[in-house]
């Protein structure tokens, strides 16, 4: 079974104004249906957290923004969608009104989950963008309102630097895979739309209306093929096992669901979940080897897997350390190349899902950050520790923090055999270990911050870290959804000092934004910004 996840943090301040959007698990695939929501009158929003402060001036940056490097943008905009993106898309609005809820019976089950999974498929890739564009302009907008209100400024803001906004806005970056891109895909088990509850794919439905019906998924356009065919060899497997699948925990059962992980050289990596119940340790055992047996010697052999991995979980999700990944046979990792690096991947860690695309994505934030031989680089939720790695040569030292410590391991495997010698990487809790690195750096050192979180955004004590740290004048925070808890770490990071919420230091003023779409065919993208102070 896939986690069903809790409620949003800052639902209390939501105002329900479209009925369905597709709820998904942090970057993986979808598991549901949910109320959407959007951000409340800024001035509400801000009373119920307690940020008015004494009226003072709006820190917006009037001048020419630091010289932004176009040699990459100038290439990667060759395209050039951008032309057309900054005017208003016609077709946003009449299109956005059918997603609203599942469209007419008479469209087929795949159909009906593509407009659930990826919402965008209909478009062109050049109305794709246009469409995000769009709404990545709008959240900035919001931002700026918020800290409008946040600074006392009444109607006396500077004149906006481009398009509506005081930051600076560049066009957004297309991904070079717009087809297939995933690297990584999550498929779940449970009842198909025949009613056989052994089917392997993505939820369409509702938990709270109990109509969930799990769809195959070879259909989707942003999952590879060799995906797919993992995932459909897996329901073969299951169809044939005399176990049965674990649906609901308090049911029984035991075949959950299967990861499929893959680089840009072919190797493929999978990794299934299974509930043990009561079954004794030989049990156990025998449905390994069926399991390894079925993909090496069995049907599941065509899918020529570079390794197997199983899990035991009595949880919904469960970390390697909770529960050890067993491999059943093959490579324990797989590699990617990156950057001119060659990056070692295992199979709890976080690598962004759209591998050319991500490259991109770090070159964006090497220009963007400014790093050079006079600066140290805070890589914070590193994940494989790719952009420290690739911003190393830049750097005068580079300490990198990640809460999964198999990703931890693997950026100090990518370091040595790399040859970086100036990185250090720390499993654990950033807001643990965060303040700790900072009270032993100097602060006449000066330090970029680099943050790459989870939807979930930042914990409140390493913004407050971030803040608190004089060293600290420039910060590029990389967000996959910047309208959800990410806003209030914005909000935080340059509203004006609050003893209450222990943000002392000098706001941050938000300089530049760079969107960069490593989803095609979904409403989302990265959102690259860059603060500085």
């Amino acid at each position: 079974m896939t986690s069903r996840p809790q409620r949003h943090p800052l639902a209390f301040w939501f105002v329900t104004a479209r009925p369905w959007e597709a709820l998904v698990t942090p970057k993986e695939g979808v598991v549901g249906i949910k109320r959407r929501v959007l951000m409340p009158n800024p001035r509400l929003l801000l009373s119920r957290v307690g940020f008015f402060s004494n009226p003072g001036l709006l820190p917006w940056y009037t001048a020419k923004p630091p010289d932004f490097s176009q040699s990459f943008l100038g290439r990667a905009h060759e395209g050039n969608f951008t032309g057309v993106i900054v005017k208003k898309h016609p077709r946003q609005q009449k299109y956005q009104k059918k997603q609203r809820h599942f469209r007419s019976l008479h469209d087929s089950w795949q159909e009906r989950l593509a407009d659930v999974v990826t919402p965008l498929w209909r478009l062109s890739y050049e109305e794709q963008l246009k469409v995000k564009f769009e709404a990545q302009k709008k959240i900035l907008r919001r931002l700026e309102s918020y800290l409008q209100v946040l600074h006392g400024v009444r109607g006396t803001v500077a004149a906006p630097h481009s398009e509506g906004l005081h930051c600076h806005l560049h066009p957004i970056i297309p991904s070079p895979v717009v087809n297939g891109y995933r690297n990584k895909s999550t498929f779940s088990v449970n009842q198909g739309p025949d009613g056989n509850p052994k089917t392997v794919g993505y939820y369409l439905g509702t938990w709270r209306d109990g109509n969930v019906v799990c769809v195959p998924c070879n259909h989707l356009k942003n999952i590879p093929e060799k995906h797919s065919q993992v995932a459909q060899y897996y329901e073969v497997f299951l169809r044939q096992s005399s176990v049965e699948p674990c649906l609901l925990f308090h049911e029984g059962g035991h075949w959950r669901e299967l990861t499929v992980r893959t680089n840009s050289q072919g190797h493929t990596m999978a990794i299934i979940t299974f509930h043990p119940q009561g079954l004794s340790q030989e049990e156990l055992c025998a449905q390994k080897v069926t399991l390894k047996d079925f993909f090496t010697q069995g049907p599941g052999a065509v899918c020529e897997l570079t390794s197997l991995y199983f899990q035991e979980s009595t949880m919904t999700r469960c970390s390697h350390q909770q529960s050890p990944y067993q491999l059943l046979f093959g490579e324990p990792h797989i590699f990617e190349d990156l950057l001119g690096l060659k990056i070692r991947i295992s199979p709890d860690a976080f690598f962004q899902i759209n591998t050319a695309g991500a490259e991109l994505l770090y070159q964006t934030i090497g220009e963007l950050s400014g790093v050079n031989s006079n600066t140290i680089l805070l890589d914070i939720c590193c994940g494989t520790g790719v952009i420290g790695l690739s911003l190393a040569q830049r750097a005068s030292q580079v300490l990198g923090i990640e809460l999964v410590e198999q990703a931890v391991d693997d950026a100090r495997w990518t370091a040595a055999f790399n040859g970086v010698t100036n990185c250090e990487f720390h499993a654990g809790r950033a807001e643990k270990i965060l303040p700790q690195l900072l009270k032993a750096q100097k602060d006449e050192k000066l330090t970029v911050a680099v943050v790459n979180p989870a939807r979930a955004g930042l914990h409140r004590q390493v913004v407050q870290a971030i803040r608190n740290c004089k060293a600290i004048h420039t910060l590029v925070f990389v967000s996959c959804k910047p309208h959800g808890e990410s806003m209030r770490n914005f909000i935080e990071l340059c509203c004006p000092p609050n003893s209450a919420k222990k943000l002392l230091g000098e706001p941050f003023v938000l300089r530049q934004a760079v969107p960069v779409d490593l989803f095609p065919h979904t409403p989302h993208c990265e959102l690259v910004l860059l603060f500085t102070r």
